[in-house]
């Protein structure tokens, strides 16, 4: 999507979420600079959003990231993140 990212990760017990993210967003800021060098401006937004998922609802939840583009065509990326927080 545009203006958003969907991932599915099982994350380690010794790691936070926060670690995750600040180490995801970097990775990928160096990713786009790299491939898109005209995206100089690319930048993260400061805060995000995450949703534990229990191991009987991953296989829904790949099939919900799989679908996003159709689904956000009934609803922005704001509505639908309202609806599951």
């Amino acid at each position: 999507m545009e203006d958003h990212l969907h991932v599915l990760a099982k994350l380690r017990q010794d790691k936070s979420l926060s670690d995750v993210i600040r180490d995801l967003k970097a990775g990928a800021t160096g990713w786009m600079h790299d491939v898109f060098p005209a995206l100089e401006d690319f930048a993260w937004q400061k805060g995000y959003g995450a949703f534990t998922v229990s191991q009987s609802q991953v296989n829904e939840v790949r099939k919900y990231i799989a679908n996003q583009k159709m689904r956000h065509q009934d609803r922005s990326f704001e509505q639908e993140f309202r609806r599951y927080s």
